[in-house]
């Protein structure tokens, strides 16, 4: 089975790590550096700019 290609950005992903403050684990460690904890709360994150995008073109 091949890996999937992501939804998000690597702008986007960068710059969600940036506002949640890990980041440098990021540059560090790269994406699998981080905690289970830290990618859920950048999916949720994500999602909620989605939304708010979306409300601003309704």
């Amino acid at each position: 089975m091949g890996r999937r290609k992501g939804i998000m950005s690597d702008q986007l992903k960068e710059e969600i790590a940036k506002e949640l403050g890990f980041y440098d684990t990021v540059q560090k460690e790269g994406w699998g550096g981080i905690k289970a904890r830290d990618a859920g709360n950048m999916v949720k994150r994500a999602i909620e700019i989605a939304e708010q995008n979306m409300q601003s073109r309704s």
